[in-house]
């Protein structure tokens, strides 16, 4: 370890760093020369190679005992707007190219095209509220807080490549580009060893078609709220060899509370050039933009007890404003191998930059007299990161199955700087705390919450950080078969890093750094018969963190975290691998995390141990008829550390289900009907707010007036059951659930 936060690696792990790049550039020349040396191969013609790996199943369901392929016919994976359906048989998430679901031993969901229209998901965490397995911590749609096992989401990936997300800089992104999303649960070090326990979230984009293709989409609902989108895609030259896609969309609604407009812009384009038959240059980029009066809950009475009010009630005012926008450039350059390998070269860039100023409850809570503090906070943000991605993956015939490697390397740098300043007591006098009219909250005056923090107001806490996380790394994996019905997979990853902090208001700075950071991974598949596998893995992640903590004067960052994640279970895949089931338990342990206390400081959780079960099930169980549902357990408990530290909010059982059929033929050919239940048993935050558990009923009915012009009702919380899906402290982050709602759709398709 480094603590001067030089870059530096020694003279031993330079030479290990050295072995491992030749490694992966010998690994492909070695792989083809193997690859073309098996019978039948012939490098300079066409290497063909007998596998199943590359098969998922047969027309019937079952695998196919050999099939001879060109590669891993997964790299060829179709995207989910063309196969249709709430099924696909295979992700990219966690293993650098597809792999088929049963492969990968760790639990995945997919969520396809189909099933976000189908509910009319427009953000991310819209989504992530209706996924088996995912807790949502609700905030204005785009700024909500996304977790997974007891742990946040904090970062998204677009096709492999990461960027931070976080509710506060409201990056939690759009999906209207999105062709499908790829959740992995539990850490994934071996191919992002710096990311997040809870797991990986993973945006496959839409890509430009080499047909013409286009729709428009408009819904209004209840709250005034509008969306409207373009879809076009197709070729721009007249071989097809280039082609486009533009992806444009609107929406602004008032929200089920008073004043609480949200509105959101974004737009994407896209370009793939086939440099050759076996190679493609895709290039894109990604605006997203957003402009909330935000709303930050309700506050609870001066003893933490939540209130039966009216769910519409603001308590904040008129001028609470959030404005962001963030940008997304994107390259990547794929190589198909005439041995039957795959090589990718990716890059992303982003920047974002948020601006906030609101005002919500005070941690007094409502007094007998309707009366309450007034907290408030207001920041400049402003973010940026590169990540880079190079890997190459091989089939190959041994021992008369076929096995698979993957070796790569990547980079990734982040960058931020927040300048934000916060009060518990904006309206107060000097030393006194000022009480305001609960009611009154819309019309209270205008306050520069930021500039007051920059001018040394009393009672505001002013912070200016600035914040880089830099690091390097090496992959290699390897899936094997021994035999045909058993993969070993095993792999390793050597990272560089460098993570430094800040404070430039208290004058201090720290780093830390590993020049060689080592990460295992191992698992192994065992298929039982033709529709089902046995699963186990082990994996971890380390994860330097920025912040600082210790006495003023003498701060340091906190060591970076360390968590392990033990899983297993059993996957089934059935129809042609249209509907996918599993069944999963974990036992999860995490050292080191940062966590705020009540007064704002940030401290270290100590060891956490968190452990659960997930079932679920999901796909086309015929072509009419398709299904997500899931149930989650998590059970939590702090090793060593304190309690109060911890994030509370994650309910010990979650159920997840939505259907929808579709009739063909007779008198209801056309017709669509859909519904689904949300429900979760109790939760209380770290402060002591306790909320019951809820059940939340949604339906959808949808009509073909024609090939190319759809229509579709949504009916959410149909019986308008009154909860609350988020509890905070005393003054906010009390978040009521939406009331009965229903939003009319319109499609036409070119």
């Amino acid at each position: 370890m480094n603590q001067t936060g030089k870059f530096c690696p020694g003279a031993g792990e330079v030479r290990y760093l050295t072995s491992l790049l030749a490694g992966a550039v010998l690994l492909p020349v070695t792989g083809g020369v193997w690859a073309a040396e098996q019978p039948g191969g012939d490098a300079a013609e066409t290497t063909t190679v007998t596998t199943t790996t590359a098969t998922a199943s047969g027309g019937d369901g079952s695998r196919l005992d050999t099939i001879t392929v060109e590669g891993n016919r997964l790299y060829d994976m179709l995207p989910s707007e063309q196969t249709g359906g709430y099924g696909v048989d295979a992700a990219t998430v966690g293993t650098k190219t597809p792999a088929a679901l049963r492969d990968i031993p760790q639990s995945i969901s997919v969520v396809t095209r189909e099933a976000i229209e189908d509910q009319n998901f427009d953000t991310l965490d819209q989504m992530a509220r209706r996924t088996p397995g995912v807790r949502v911590l609700s905030n204005d749609d785009g700024r909500s807080s996304i977790y997974s096992r007891g742990y946040e989401y904090d970062e998204y990936n677009i096709d492999g490549l990461p960027s931070p997300m976080s509710s506060i800089t409201g990056s939690v992104p759009s999906l209207s580009s999105v062709d499908r999303v790829e959740l992995m649960r539990g850490p994934s070090g071996l191919f992002n060893s710096t990311s997040e326990m809870g797991g990986i979230v993973n945006l496959v984009r839409k890509r430009p078609t080499y047909d013409f293709q286009g729709h428009v989409t408009g819904r209004y609902g209840s709250w005034d709220q509008r969306y409207i989108e373009t879809d076009l895609s197709g070729p721009i030259n007249a071989d097809g060899s280039v082609r486009g896609r533009l992806v444009i969309d609107n929406s602004d609604t008032n929200g089920f509370v008073d004043h609480n407009d949200n509105e959101r812009n974004n737009f994407y384009g896209a370009l793939d050039i086939d440099l050759d038959d076996a190679t493609t240059l895709s290039l894109a980029f990604l605006r997203q933009s957003k402009d909330i009066t935000v709303n930050n809950g309700v506050p609870t009475d001066t003893n933490g007890n939540l209130l039966d009010i009216r769910r519409s009630k603001f308590f904040g005012a008129d001028w609470n404003s959030f404005d962001s926008q963030s940008n997304d450039w994107i390259a990547e350059l794929t190589h198909r191998f005439d041995n039957g390998g795959y090589g990718r070269v990716a890059a992303r860039y982003s920047n974002r930059n948020a601006d906030y100023n609101y005002i919500f409850g005070g941690s007094t809570g409502i007094n007998a007299d309707n009366e309450i503090s007034v907290a408030g906070t207001g920041a400049h943000i402003d973010q940026q990161s590169v990540s880079a991605d190079a890997s190459y993956s091989q089939p190959f015939e041994l021992m008369g199955n076929t096995s698979e490697f993957v070796v790569g390397t990547d980079y990734k740098r982040y960058e931020l700087e927040n300048e934000a300043s916060r009060s518990q007591n904006v309206y107060g006098e000097q030393g006194a705390i000022g009480f305001v009219d609960a009611d009154g909250f819309a019309g209270l005056p205008y306050r520069d919450l930021l500039q007051q923090g920059r001018n040394g107001a009393g009672g505001f806490r002013y912070n200016d950080d600035r914040t880089t996380l830099e690091e390097y790394g090496l992959y290699t994996k390897l899936t094997f078969r021994p035999i045909q019905d058993l993969a070993l997979i095993g792999g390793g990853r050597v990272s560089a890093y460098n993570a430094r902090a800040n404070d430039r208001v208290a004058g201090e700075t720290d780093s830390r750094s590993d020049d060689a950071k080592f990460t295992p991974y191992a698992g192994l598949v065992y298929d039982l018969d033709s529709h089902h596998s046995l699963y186990a893995s082990y994996s971890e992640v380390f994860n330097p963190q920025t912040s600082l903590v210790g006495d003023a004067g003498n701060r340091e960052l906190l060591k970076p975290r360390e968590g392990q994640q033990y899983e297993t279970g059993i996957k089934g895949s059935y129809f042609n691998g249209d509907l996918n089931a599993r069944l999963s338990a974990f036992r999860m342990y995490d050292e080191n995390r940062a966590a705020s206390t009540p007064d704002g400081d940030t401290v270290s959780s100590g060891k956490t141990r968190i452990q659960g079960a997930e079932l679920e099930l999901t796909g086309s169980i015929t072509d009419q008829w398709d299904v997500i549902a899931g149930y989650t357990y998590l059970d939590t408990e702090v090793k060593d550390g304190d309690e109060e530290a911890t994030f509370l909010l994650m309910p010990n059982n979650m159920v997840n289900l939505w259907t929808q059929y579709g009739f063909e033929g007779g008198v209801l050919d056309g017709f669509r009907i859909g519904g689904g239940v949300t429900a979760m048993d109790g939760f209380h935050s770290s402060q002591g707010v306790e909320a019951p558990g809820y059940a939340v009923v949604d339906a959808m009915v949808g009509y073909d007036f024609t090939r190319n012009l759809s229509g579709q009702l949504n009916f959410n919380n149909i019986l308008d059951k009154k909860y609350y899906d988020r509890v905070g402290s005393f003054g906010t982050f009390n978040m009521y659930g939406a009331p009965s709602n229903v939003v009319a759709s319109l499609r036409y398709d070119f």
